[in-house]
């Protein structure tokens, strides 16, 4: 998969929205988009500062709340005690954590996305967003 383009990349969009691009700011948003996790600050902030030992901690903490306030990125609280961020402009999709290892599992599931819109329908509702988080274990395998 190709990279995206310079209008649809999380640079391109901060400056589509007039947002100030210093070089930390677009390093900080290069990490975030080459991401396939949902990384926290502080693993942010372990990328970044790879790529540029200048770039500190309150720097990365800044430049996330600035992406977020502008619907940017994405804020999730996987109940691990810690922000994670991805995308916004990602395609939907719906998540998977692992209770034991933490691990994310983005998903699509065509059954659950057409169960909730026959919710909101049943409810008087036509459903513009939702927000679907599982968590679980992964099952012990059973011997034969």
């Amino acid at each position: 998969m190709g990279r995206e383009s310079d209008r649809d990349s999380i640079i391109g969009r901060c400056e589509a929205q007039g947002l100030r691009m210093t070089e930390q700011r677009r390093t900080i948003a290069d990490i975030l988009g080459d991401s396939a996790d949902h990384p926290d600050v502080e693993e942010l902030h372990r990328r970044a500062a790879s790529r540029d030992a200048n770039i500190s901690l309150a720097t990365v903490y800044r430049t996330v709340k600035l992406f977020e306030e502008h619907g940017i990125l994405e804020r999730h609280d996987f109940r691990d005690g810690r922000a994670r961020y991805e995308d916004a402009d990602r395609d939907h999709h719906d998540h998977l954590i692992d209770v034991t290892s933490g691990e994310v599992i983005e998903f699509v599931d065509a059954e659950i996305e057409a169960l909730q819109r026959r919710v909101a329908e049943r409810l008087g509702y036509e459903l513009i967003g939702h927000r679907l988080e599982l968590y679980g274990r992964r099952r012990a395998k059973r011997s034969s």
